[in-house]
């Protein structure tokens, strides 16, 4: 009898150090027991402090990466992050509507924290349309869920704002959203997660007090679809409640992480570098599965 762990990929730039993209992806899967591949889109040059120039890779190669795991390794769950241009896009929708990405998470990048735009303009209008009809799941902090609802939309600045703009991302064909609270500045963070079916759930956490959040959406987005890997691997369907289930477990994975970094300083120029998460955690450091 052949076994097998569940395997997850993550379709993204990279993170030279180490806390967000494909780096962050893959320390997440084996963290949330999945193994993970990988989709390198473009070869970006950051650090805690920000983006400093993006390099990106030929629509071609990327297209032969997809091949060379697609034709060899069983996808149980994937996410995307940075896709950069709409030949990117249109490179994923096709590998997602031909059912090669499983259940598929897209973290909608466009704009890093530093200001660095890590999404050319005419690729927003292929995002909007063509990108988040094929996704299982969209997973948008507040000014991405305002940027994919239209170029005036203001960010949601109260809970109700905020489901609002959730139910009108899922008429644009989603099976489900996330939109994530993290970018306000209240105590308590809300997360909004709507599903398709018509179920709104709403998960709360303490703001974690740091500077140290560089690459919380990749590592959210990751630990989601590993979440669902695993547990999809359990059950038959991938419903709501499993959903649910999943998302709950990476936003308290998430808090873990968050809260055994807060006090780190990594950076040799700690004024306003934001360090990463620590996604050893559950692994190095015992904190609880």
């Amino acid at each position: 009898m052949t076994t097998r762990p569940p395997i997850t990929l993550s379709i993204a730039g990279t993170d030279p150090s180490g806390g967000a993209g494909i780096h962050a992806d893959l320390k997440t899967f084996t963290a949330r027991k999945t193994m993970g591949a990988t989709v390198i889109t473009a070869l970006v040059a950051q650090n805690t402090h920000g983006v400093s120039r993006v390099y990106p890779i030929d629509v071609d190669f990327v297209a032969d990466q997809f091949d060379s795991v697609l034709s060899d390794l069983p996808v149980d769950a994937s996410k995307s992050g940075m896709l950069g241009s709409r030949e990117l896009v249109e490179l994923v929708v096709a590998r997602a509507a031909a059912g090669q990405l499983g259940f598929y998470t897209v973290d909608p990048v466009m704009i890093a924290t530093s200001g660095h735009r890590l999404l050319e303009t005419d690729a927003v209008d292929a995002v909007r349309r063509r990108l988040l009809p094929v996704a299982d799941l969209i997973t948008p902090n507040l000014p991405e869920a305002a940027l994919l609802i239209s170029d005036d939309e203001p960010e949601a600045q109260t809970t109700d704002a905020m489901r609002d703009q959730a139910q009108r991302l899922l008429e644009r064909g989603p099976g489900a959203v996330l939109l994530k609270g993290g970018h306000g500045s209240d105590d308590e963070v809300i997360d909004i997660l709507a599903t398709a079916d018509g179920q709104v759930r709403e998960f709360a956490h303490p703001r974690v007090t740091t500077m140290n959040t560089h690459g919380t959406g990749c590592t959210l987005s990751a630990a989601i679809t590993a979440e669902v890997a695993v547990l999809g691997r359990e059950r038959t369907a991938i419903g709501s409640d499993l959903l649910g289930e999943a998302v709950g477990n990476a936003l308290d994975y998430l808090a873990r992480a968050l809260n055994s970094a807060a006090d780190w300083q990594l950076s040799l120029d700690p004024e306003g570098a934001h360090g990463p998460v620590d996604h050893q955690v559950d692994i190095v450091r015992g904190q609880p599965a």
